[in-house]
């Protein structure tokens, strides 16, 4: 079985080339606090106007943007049926008008008919012209900037991200909408909770980490590049798979039965475009199975963690902190 990000990252290696750098400007006049400039993937933007129809792809992008209290300017989402949303976001997410039944954009035609005049992503996927999807250029050519959240522009760019990146696109996301000041009190609050997370935990004992979404082998891990590998470094753990330059990717059983983990994470979405996807304990199951001499299997000590954690958003502190809790119990009682 193929990973969530796995799916989203092959579907765009075809987009992982240097990007030209675009210029897009909306029609109206300059309100104020703009004109705004922005780079990203590549390309850069001018607003003389914050959004007012804005279309989110996969979850983390729609959780940043209510994060943000910008629910009034999203015109439309993908679905999200995978896992628990974030508290208080459900009620704004069933408000919002669905125009695609997975996780990805609709379809070229449909994406471009929206009229929106922005869209907030976290992969290239959705904007490879070979899966049928628009192009950033065409969406740009309609009058609709791309943003991609995390800097995840391409696979290779993944492999780059730390967790600075976060707060970035908020301050981003802030000049763009036009409310700089609301970005940097949500930015001092998560800094704050990172902050006194890792420095629980910074004098305590790394606890070895396998982070797997499943499989008998070869298994399906993430390695010591990339997101899911900091948020382990930040919530005091060290990745078993460290020397594997790759952020998620297949290992095979040997290397895994060698590694001796302590404790597990496990990738957690119920489906995966419409197919029932194997649950967190089953996948968990299978870990211990090959690592079974380990102190993880011998205590069968897991934590399930979401996909869309695991994917650029603001959700992404608030897994530190539950990985940080899970780690290190004792710090946090």
């Amino acid at each position: 079985m193929r990973r969530f990000a796995l799916l989203l990252s092959a579907v765009a290696r075809a987009g992982c080339g240097a990007q030209p750098t675009v210029t897009a400007t909306t029609p109206q006049a300059a309100a104020p606090g703009f004109p705004v400039t922005i780079e990203n993937c590549g390309r850069s933007y001018t607003f003389t106007q914050p959004p007012a129809k804005v279309v989110t792809g996969y979850q983390p992008a729609l959780e940043t943007l209510l994060a943000l209290g910008l629910q009034d300017r999203i015109a439309a989402r993908t679905n999200f049926s995978e896992s628990e949303f974030l508290p208080g976001q459900k009620e704004h997410y069933d408000k919002i008008q669905e125009i695609s039944p997975t996780i990805m954009l609709p379809q070229k035609e449909v994406m471009l008919s929206q009229g929106a005049d922005f869209v907030l992503d976290n992969s290239s996927a959705s904007f490879d012209a070979a899966g049928g999807f628009a192009t950033a250029e065409e969406l740009q050519a309609a009058g609709t900037p791309v943003y991609l959240l995390g800097g995840w522009c391409s696979p290779e760019k993944q492999l780059d991200f730390t967790i600075d990146q976060t707060f970035t696109d908020l301050r981003n996301l802030g000049a763009i909408f036009g409310i700089p000041d609301r970005a940097e009190k949500l930015i001092t609050e998560l800094r704050g909770t990172l902050d006194d997370a890792t420095k629980k935990v910074a004098s305590l004992p790394k606890v070895k980490v396998l982070a797997t979404d499943g499989g008998k082998g070869p298994v399906n891990a993430y390695g010591g590049a990339g997101l899911t590998n900091q948020m382990i470094t930040l919530a005091g753990g060290e990745n078993v798979l460290g020397d594997v330059k790759a952020d998620y990717t297949e290992v095979n059983a040997e290397k895994i039965a060698a590694t001796e983990p302590q404790a597990l994470l496990v990738t957690e979405y119920s489906t995966l475009m419409g197919k029932d996807m194997p649950t967190a304990p089953d996948k968990a199951a299978e870990a211990f199975a090959i690592a079974r001499n380990s102190p993880a299997a011998q205590d069968q000590r897991y934590l399930a963690l979401p996909a869309a954690a695991q994917h650029p958003g603001y959700r992404n502190i608030l897994a530190v902190v539950e990985i940080a809790e899970f780690l290190h119990p004792e710090a946090f009682e």
